[in-house]
C-alpha cells in the first residue's frame, strides 16, 4: 500500500534550500523549470526540465539552487509497505533514481492535479490522491523497463517533435517531416514511436485536442469553428477524434469538462 505524506510546488524560490538531513519518507521530485542540486549519499546529483527523481527512506539528502539560478519543481513524500516493493522493483532495490521522462506533460498534468486535490480537498480526496500516487510510481516503473534510447534517435525524435508543435494546426506529412531529419518515412515513424510510444501523427492528434478542450472551455467560439482552426475540415472527422481522446463528446466536453480533465499526451 502507498500512503501519501504531503505534496509541494516550489516556484522559483530564490534562496530555495533544505538542510542535510536522513529522510524519514519516501519523495518523487519532478523537475519543470530551471535546475535543481542534491547531494545525496554522498553522490551529487542535477536535476533539471523533465527529470523525474527518485529518494528512498533513510537517504542522506541536501538540496540547494543550482548555480545557474532558482528552478521549478513538484514533490510527493510518501510512505509504502512490503506488499507495494514486492510488486514494484524500483521501490525494491531503495535506490536513487533519475532520468527524463518520455511522457513528461501527463506526468506533470498528474503532479499537479495530486497536490491541487491536496490542498483544495473535497468528497474523496483521500482515495483520488492514492490513485494519483499509484499510477506516478506506476509510469516510473514502466519507463524504467524500457531500453534507453540512442542519443541520435532522441535528438531526431525531438527535432520532428518541436516541428509539430509548431505546426500543428496545419496539414502534416510524413515524407515532410522525414525531409527535417534526412532520413526516410518509415524511419521517422519508427525513432519517433520508439522515444514517445506513439507516432507523429497520433501526437498531432493529441495536440489538437488539448487545444480544442481549451478553447471549448476558455472561448466563445462554435465546435465548428474549433474544428476547422485546429485544421479538421469535417466535423464529423472531428467529433470521433475529439471522444477517441477525451472519452467525452466536444459538446459534452463544453457542457460538463473540468480544467482538470486529463489524458496522455506527449513529452
Amino acid at each position: 500500500m502507498l500512503t501519501i505524506h504531503s505534496a509541494y510546488f516550489d516556484d522559483f524560490i530564490p534562496k530555495w534550500r533544505t538542510h542535510d538531513d536522513e529522510l524519514m519518507v519516501n519523495v518523487l521530485i519532478l523537475v519543470t523549470e530551471g535546475k535543481v542540486s542534491y547531494l545525496i549519499n554522498n553522490e551529487h546529483y542535477v536535476g533539471e526540465r523533465g527529470d523525474f527523481i527518485f529518494i528512498p527512506r533513510s537517504s542522506r539528502r541536501t538540496g540547494d539552487n543550482h548555480p545557474s539560478g532558482p528552478h521549478q519543481k513538484h514533490t510527493v513524500l510518501f510512505q509504502y509497505d512490503d506488499t507495494a516493493a514486492a510488486s514494484i522493483p524500483f521501490l525494491l532495490d531503495r535506490k536513487v533514481i533519475r532520468f527524463k521522462l518520455r511522457n513528461f506533460q501527463y506526468v506533470l498534468r498528474r503532479f499537479q492535479r495530486l497536490y491541487e486535490e491536496l490542498r483544495n480537498g473535497g468528497t474523496y480526496r483521500g482515495l483520488i490522491c492514492q490513485g494519483i500516487l499509484l499510477e506516478l510510481v506506476a509510469v516510473l516503473a514502466r519507463e524504467l523497463e524500457k531500453p534507453e534510447v540512442a542519443p541520435m534517435k532522441m535528438k531526431y525524435a525531438q527535432i520532428v517533435k518541436r516541428y509539430l508543435i509548431e505546426h500543428y494546426r496545419e496539414p502534416i506529412e510524413i515524407e515532410q517531416l522525414a525531409r527535417l531529419i534526412h532520413r526516410s518515412p518509415n524511419y521517422t515513424i519508427s525513432v519517433f514511436s520508439e522515444v514517445f510510444g506513439h507516432s507523429p501523427i497520433k501526437y498531432v492528434h493529441q495536440l489538437r485536442v488539448m487545444e480544442a478542450c481549451n478553447l471549448l472551455l476558455h472561448s466563445d467560439m462554435t465546435i465548428a469553428n474549433i474544428s476547422e482552426y485546429l485544421g479538421y475540415y469535417d466535423a464529423s472527422y472531428f467529433f470521433r477524434v475529439f471522444k477517441k481522446y477525451t472519452s467525452m463528446s466536444p459538446t459534452d466536453f463544453k457542457l460538463y469538462g473540468n480544467p482538470n480533465h486529463t489524458f496522455q499526451v506527449l513529452a
